[in-house]
């Protein structure tokens, strides 16, 4: 079963396709941003914020979120802790 990470703003990313979590200031997940603006393959979740964190992901979108790379990474951890322990996370 797929499990939803919430990446800000009530938006939700499905964490099997989730490949990274980046940090927007370096040049290259720069130019990576820019290559794919305007097409379909980037998802803007910021709701108007400043972007934080790019979302890569296995089926090559790009996921701009207005969230810390951190606390995406320690939701998408706090996600897999409770399926260790047996538990449903709502």
């Amino acid at each position: 079963m797929a499990k939803l990470i919430n990446v800000g703003f009530g938006n939700v990313v499905n964490s099997h396709k989730i490949v990274a979590v980046v940090s927007p200031d370096a040049a290259p997940v720069k130019r990576m941003v820019q290559s794919v603006k305007g097409t379909r393959s980037l998802i803007d979740a910021t709701q108007g914020r400043k972007t934080k964190a790019v979302i890569v992901t296995s089926d090559d979108y790009l996921v701009l979120s207005a969230l810390q790379p951190e606390t995406i990474a320690r939701r998408f951890a706090d996600v897999y802790d409770y399926e260790d322990k047996g538990e449903v996370h709502e």
